[in-house]
């Protein structure tokens, strides 16, 4: 069945969600959201946690599910888009049967995913009883699995935030949490005991788990005996149909290469939430899909495609930048951080010439984006070489670096 749409966004989480809800309030025409998924919501739908503004994680995901279909646009589950037959083309496996489905706008909201635990490069059997973050919020919150399913004794690996919700869940199901091992040897506050500046270099046990290898901040290692093993954070882009659809990605985000308006280098193609870099609050990601809708009733009303823009070159102690090419002023920047430091300096520069300059004040963690002021962009020069944008904690100021081309 071959059908056509004004706009079709693929991912109802909270980006497709809140671009969905917008854009259909605003008289986009036909709006059409597909989630692979039975429910629609995204990843906070199994999060029953508070930090999303006044609601749990599943109160804020109904709640935007209620706005996208009061406005307007058709939400569907169970459909997902599994290639392209076109530039603005999509090919969708749904319960009534194969769809190629024509837009004339395409907002790709598919999220973050865990890195695989086989990916972790963590030696072992790879027994039961291991598990990543989504895998066991979904266990316990959406199946209502408990420690008889789940385990007695667990181990939780990592440094960012995402590791002490892991451990709440995991006691909500009355499983004991041993330890936290975090590779990291400062971070945020996490539920004890806590190793910190320690890794899990192997997985014990034939069948199921019965214990963690780790390797001390001292260089020593011990056996951790557990029956359960949670592999927290390690987030990435959920790329693989920006990728089948030839959108570029960005080297440093692994997402789609995307301008302030979350255009990306493929006319009518647009990228919103947490596929342009891993995982951001779900806030973050509702903010950036009601900003597209912009965009993208300016290219339904036939305004042209920008081109290629200025690239983003994040630098020192930088992990990404986000947008990551410059068509224009950009409203808002984010930076991701990849160590922890006092009072770093933050320098922009294109060519040889010094855009901003800043020591920003406290503490900044890899774990929390930065958003500092963007009335530099205005100043970029369109035909001028990479934008460098570069964190340094050692407070010295950096040279300007010299134009050259990054691969995106």
């Amino acid at each position: 069945m071959e059908r056509a749409v004004d706009v079709l966004i693929v991912g109802a989480g909270p980006a497709g969600l809140a671009a969905a809800a917008r854009l259909a309030a605003a008289g986009a025409g036909r709006v059409e959201v597909l989630e692979r998924e039975r429910t629609a919501g995204g990843v906070p739908r199994h999060c029953a946690r508070g930090g999303f503004g006044a609601f749990t994680g599943p109160g804020y995901a109904r709640r935007a599910v209620r706005a996208a279909v009061r406005a307007g646009a058709v939400v569907r589950t169970g459909a997902g888009a599994t290639g392209w037959a076109g530039p603005l083309t999509l090919e969708v496996t749904a319960p009534t049967g194969l769809e190629r489905i024509t837009a004339r706008a395409v907002v790709l909201a598919t999220g973050a995913r865990e890195r695989p635990r086989g990916a972790r490069l963590v030696p072992g059997s790879r027994p039961a009883g291991v598990f990543g973050t989504g895998e066991l919020q979904q266990s316990v919150e959406l199946f209502g699995l408990r420690r008889e399913r789940i385990g007695r004794r667990a181990v939780v690996v990592g440094s960012e935030p995402v590791a002490r919700h892991a451990a709440r869940t995991l006691r909500r199901a009355g499983v004991t949490v041993a330890a936290v091992v975090a590779d990291r040897p400062r971070g945020p506050r996490l539920p004890g005991p806590v190793l910190r500046g320690a890794t899990v270099v192997e997985l014990v046990g034939r069948g199921r788990l019965s214990g963690v290898v780790v390797r001390g901040a001292d260089g020593r290692t011990g056996l951790l005996r557990c029956d359960t093993v949670v592999f927290t954070g390690d987030w990435i882009p959920e790329h693989e149909l920006a990728r089948t659809g030839g959108v570029p990605l960005d080297r440093a985000t692994l997402g789609p290469a995307v301008d302030p308006a979350f255009r990306t280098p493929v006319p009518g193609v647009f990228a919103v939430g947490n596929l342009l870099r891993g995982v951001e609050p779900a806030v973050v990601a509702a903010a950036e899909g009601r900003a597209v809708a912009a965009a993208v009733l300016a290219r339904l009303a036939g305004a042209p495609w920008p081109g290629p823009g200025v690239p983003v070159a994040p630098e020192g102690a930088l992990r990404w930048a986000s947008p990551n090419r410059l068509t224009g002023p950009a409203p808002a920047v984010l930076l991701r951080p990849a160590d922890r430091l006092v009072r770093p300096l933050l320098t922009v520069t294109q060519d040889d010439r010094i855009l901003y300059e800043a020591r920003l004040p406290g503490l900044v963690e890899p774990h929390r984006s930065l958003r500092p002021p963007t009335g530099w962009t205005a100043d970029v020069d369109p035909a001028g070489g990479p934008v460098v944008i570069r964190l340094d904690g050692t407070g010295a100021r950096p040279t300007p670096a010299p134009a050259r081309s990054r691969p995106h």
